[in-house]
């Protein structure tokens, strides 16, 4: 039942969007349970991993700099161009730019698993990228937007480390101390991480309801391009660089899916809610986008 739910994650996400949209007095009185519910989702991540998983970096050093290397070299500088090309107004460029700059998204390796990729690897490039995201996410939206808005990168780099960094590795540890005991627990928790995201999705749009009224589409069609491009370019430059489908195939997942909610929790509170709203809809789209992709992946050879 629970299995259910989390697979059928984009639907849910789109009903309850709907109904934030057309009834938002239901959704925006939680508007500050945004960062408690990602940093739920961030405890959550944590308790998949053990000690064992941070070894992984250091077994495949090159493969994971060039993972990492796409994620932020790719999807920033992405994300400003297209925003350039929609004529996107600032809030929202920003928003962009803060999406693009988020580390691996958590649905990566569920996504890569149904793909037929590289799961060790997957997870490993999603805790580096997340890891690196402390430093990474605050300078790359200083870089890309810090000339159009003011950037509080320091300030951010401190929101990171607690809404991100300490949960996950406080999960971590639970999970290396508890495993045998806590086992049904942790079971529940791509659940209850499910259930928090399409919680802040739903918030964000409430709290957007006239901007996607009035420009809902072009948004939507952004988030979408930033997305194929991440996924298309992950996979054509590994492959351009020698690297077998399988490994191809994981590097397009990790870079073209971001932990968007973190770039909705820091547009909220550093930016504006319009800010936040790329990365509700990219929460959305990924999950779509990857879990087709992952259909037709794994049907090939």
């Amino acid at each position: 039942m629970l299995e259910r739910f989390t697979a059928a994650f984009p639907l849910w996400a789109i009903l309850l969007s709907g109904l934030a949209f057309f009834n938002p007095a239901t959704f925006t009185p939680f508007s500050s349970a945004i960062i408690p519910l990602l940093t739920l989702v961030m405890f959550g991540m944590g308790m998949t991993l053990t000690i064992d998983d941070f070894k992984h970096v250091f077994k495949q050093p090159r493969i994971i700099g060039l993972g990492v290397a796409l994620q932020y070299l790719i999807m920033p500088p992405a994300a400003w161009l297209i925003s350039r090309l929609f004529n996107l107004p600032v809030e929202l460029m920003v928003g962009m730019v803060l999406v693009g700059s988020s580390a691996g998204g958590t649905a990566s390796n569920v996504i890569c698993y149904l793909a037929k990729g590289n799961v060790a690897l997957s997870i490993t490039l999603t805790l580096t990228s997340t890891l690196l995201a402390v430093f990474a996410m605050p300078a790359l939206t200083w870089l890309y937007a810090g000339q159009s808005v003011p950037v509080p990168a320091l300030a951010m780099l401190f929101s990171i480390l607690k809404i991100v960094l300490i949960p996950v590795l406080l999960g971590v540890i639970v999970n290396s101390l508890f495993r045998q005991r806590l086992a049904k627990v942790v079971a529940l928790f791509p659940f209850i991480s499910s259930l928090a995201i399409i919680m802040i999705i739903a918030i964000i749009v409430a709290l957007n309801n006239n901007t996607i009224a009035t420009m809902g589409m072009v948004i939507m069609w952004a988030v979408i391009l930033h997305n194929l491009t991440g996924l298309f370019a992950g996979y054509m430059i590994a492959r351009k660089l020698g690297h077998d489908a399988v490994i191809s195939r994981t590097l397009a997942i990790e870079v073209g899916m971001q932990n968007s909610g973190l770039s909705v929790a820091l547009a909220t509170k550093y930016f504006t809610a319009s800010a936040a709203l790329p990365g509700a809809l990219f929460s959305v789209w990924h999950n779509i986008s990857g879990s087709v992709l992952a259909a037709w992946w794994a049907r090939q050879k």
